[in-house]
């Protein structure tokens, strides 16, 4: 599948479910085209210039009306809350973790005031950045997800999340909290429910394909945005052809590698 009829799938994708979606008299972009380009820009996974040059170079004659970057990406922060609808339904068990984002070098902590990134640990190591929390149903899919400065406590920060999410959520010793779990959260020890592993193929494909372990935003609506694309082109890609369980062991095989732009 070449570059160009990849974009016009995806876009009669994103097109079918944001139909009820209408388009502002002075808007240049259908909502459909501007979600579109907030899900190419997640996965391309790089700089929003980059991006923008790539975009007004190679597809230009896919999207004509493109306004100007600065403009461009305030529209993408300004509505990337239609991107919830992209999120996939809860099952019976779903799984919680949390993914550390590295927005700067730990040397360069401190050095300006508008810092949004604070220091945290993720993978048993230092970095400077977010951290984004996911929920996954049992498809291994995106149900929900928060996010918050790397230094937060799972337990303390992302138990709302957990709540509104209406199954057994299982997840590890780092979500307890000495004042009390959510009823429907399951603490797991190392070792217990290793379906839960399920999280990890996430991690591995957006840091893969979208590099999204580390990123250059230094504004939360701009952050929280490229989460939520991010987040939304994974359960789009991941469902492409369809959840086809395995005959013999009924797992079914997530994979975004061929979608890597």
């Amino acid at each position: 599948m070449s570059t160009c009829d990849f974009i016009s799938e995806l876009f009669c994708k994103i097109d079918d479910a944001m139909n009820d979606v209408t388009k502002h008299s002075q808007a240049r972009l259908h909502p459909s085209e501007l979600v579109t380009i907030g899900l190419l820009f997640a996965i391309k996974g790089v700089g929003c210039r980059a991006f923008y040059r790539w975009l007004k170079r190679d597809h230009h004659r896919l999207f004509p009306s493109v306004p100007e970057r600065t403009r461009l990406f305030r529209l993408i922060a300004k509505y990337h809350d239609w991107t919830a609808r992209f999120l996939a339904e809860p099952g019976l068990l779903c799984v919680a973790e949390s993914y550390g984002i590295e927005l700067l070098h730990p040397r360069r902590e401190g050095r300006t005031n508008n810092q949004i990134g604070k220091k945290g640990k993720s993978n048993l190591r230092w970095i400077v950045g977010a951290k984004l929390c996911v929920v996954l149903n049992h498809l291994g899919l995106v149900v929900g997800w928060d996010a918050d400065s790397a230094n937060v406590y799972d337990g303390h920060r992302f138990h709302g999340v957990i709540e509104a999410t209406p199954s057994v959520v299982l997840a590890d010793t780092g979500f307890h909290s000495k004042a009390g779990d959510p009823s429907n959260l399951k603490i797991c020890k190392r070792g217990q429910w290793n379906g839960r592993m399920v999280v990890e193929t996430l991690h591995s494909m957006l840091t893969t394909v979208c590099h999204f372990k580390r990123v250059g935003h230094r504004d939360w609506i701009y952050l929280g945005a490229r989460f939520a694309f991010t987040l939304a082109a994974f359960n789009l890609l991941a469902s492409w052809h369809g959840l086809v369980p395995d005959k013999e062991t009924g797992f079914v095989s997530l994979s975004i590698a061929e979608f890597g732009l």
